[in-house]
């Protein structure tokens, strides 16, 4: 066999060291590699986790704040179903003062779980049930208010029936009045006494006392006015009688100063006297006055009689001149 100068692998004593070195080397990084990509993975996997977690919280957050907003939006209704419902009829004030303090109890507990930014799911499950709760109060409140209404509406119905009764009564009654008043005037005027058989008689009263008839002027020192008045209307008692006597100058003579009858057709007159007559309903009457004067003169004298401010007869009496020896 033939022998080489290069040295043999196994036989060089520098080559051993360095191929252990190099395997060493090659298995820590082999090994660090391995760590390295475990901690990445760890943190990959962690990092995962961390993300669920976020998204569940974030999910429950969610959640909690969407539960939080109905719940604000059902407590909203009830409040504005119980301001609607007290509003509307003064007669629930009373009857709600005595469930107001539970209200406002329940109101403040609902009102602070919901300013909570922490709130729980049963916290607002609590609140729920308040506002549960809550709304049925408003719903018996609302029963109590259709049934004031119903009793209001009958009141009104009867109330209106009631002022229609009472408008019908007040014109029957204004007709009636006026019916009256008109049956008043009519008997009135038909209580207004009649007169007839008027007759006018002038009398000279002598120094002995006896009197005649004359009908010379000068002569007379009276006009006896006799007339007869009847009515079967008028009741029995005291009534009054007007002559006025106008002498031939149109002068009314007057026994009583400057008195005025108001008539019904001829307006004021001033009239001679004033006869009082006692009256029984049904009878004819008999009525004499005497009508004196100073000074008689030449002339018609006309007599009219009045009686309820109408007049109801008149007559006529001429005294003449006397003669030579009148």
């Amino acid at each position: 066999m033939a022998n080489t100068n290069y040295p043999s692998a196994t036989n060089n004593p520098e080559s051993r060291p360095e191929r252990n070195n190099r395997t060493n080397k090659n298995l820590i990084i082999g090994i660090l590699a391995v760590g390295l990509l475990g901690t990445w993975g760890y943190l990959l996997y962690d990092k995962n986790k961390s993300g669920e977690k976020i998204a569940s919280q974030t999910t429950q957050i969610a959640n909690l704040d969407s539960s939080k907003t109905e719940v604000q939006h059902e407590f909203d209704n009830a409040l504005a179903r119980l301001d609607s419902v007290t509003g509307s009829n003064n007669n629930l004030q009373g009857q709600l003062a005595d469930r107001q303090k539970d209200i406002d109890a329940k109101k403040a507990e609902i009102r602070k779980i919901l300013n909570d930014k922490n709130a729980t799911n049963a916290q607002l499950t609590k609140a729920r049930n308040m506002i549960a709760d809550l709304n049925g109060k408003i719903s018996s409140l609302e029963a109590e208010v259709a049934k004031l209404t119903g009793e209001n509406q009958e009141l009104t119905s009867a109330n209106t029936s009631l002022t229609q009764e009472k408008t019908v009564l007040q014109q029957n009654l204004a007709t009636t009045n006026i019916e009256k008043e008109e049956l008043s005037k009519t008997v009135d005027v038909a209580s207004t006494f009649s007169a007839s058989n008027i007759q006018v008689t002038p009398v000279n009263e002598k120094r002995n006392g006896k009197e005649k008839v004359s009908t010379t002027a000068k002569r007379v020192d009276k006009l006896v006015v006799s007339f007869d008045v009847e009515n079967r209307i008028a009741k029995s008692g005291a009534t009054d009688m007007y002559l006025i006597v106008t002498d031939p100058t149109g002068k009314v003579i007057t026994d009583q100063g400057s008195s005025v009858l108001n008539s019904r057709t001829d307006g004021d007159k001033q009239f001679t006297s004033k006869v009082a007559v006692d009256y029984v309903q049904g009878q004819r009457k008999t009525i004499q006055y005497p009508i004196r004067n100073s000074d008689f003169i030449t002339g018609n004298y006309k007599i009219e009689i009045y009686h309820n401010g109408f007049k109801i007869g008149e007559g006529v009496r001429s005294l003449k001149k006397g003669g030579l020896f009148g």
